[in-house]
């Protein structure tokens, strides 16, 4: 079993190294990442920066029974550059192995640092018969 606080601690860190990157130009090139679980913790990464910078209220990453995925953000009506499947996949296995969230819903906090500051996000996973999503709440 891969440790969860290692899967957190390596979101951090590429929270750090992709600090002062575009996050959605830098989302754009996930699905052709070569190791989907690298590929996974740049997302949350690249989804935490980018929520910040954009003051987005929530983002949604949502994938189907047929294993397509896709992300939405609250703050306006657009789509945001999905991971593709395979990172998608592991953008899901990370979440829970962060969280500790084994069910079909749930929802924690989830403390995130950024350089020199912290935030807490509002962290919520539901899952359907054709689909399962996870929704991060950025702070007001």
């Amino acid at each position: 079993m891969k440790d969860p606080a290692n899967v957190h601690k390596q979101v951090q860190e590429m929270c750090d190294c992709y600090a002062t990157n575009d996050p959605l130009k830098e989302m754009s090139t996930l699905g052709s990442e070569a190791d989907a679980a690298v590929g996974a913790v740049k997302w949350w990464a690249l989804t935490a920066l980018h929520g910040v910078n954009a003051n987005a209220e929530k983002i949604s990453i949502r994938r189907d029974a047929a294993g397509a995925v896709t992300v939405q953000a609250k703050y306006r009506p657009a789509d945001l550059p999905a991971p593709g499947e395979a990172v998608g996949s592991q953008v899901f296995e990370a979440f829970r192995q962060i969280t500790h969230i084994e069910g079909d819903k749930g929802k924690t906090a989830m403390a995130l640092g950024i350089r020199e500051s912290s935030l807490e996000l509002g962290v919520k996973f539901k899952k359907k018969k054709d689909y399962e999503q996870i929704t991060i709440k950025f702070p007001a």
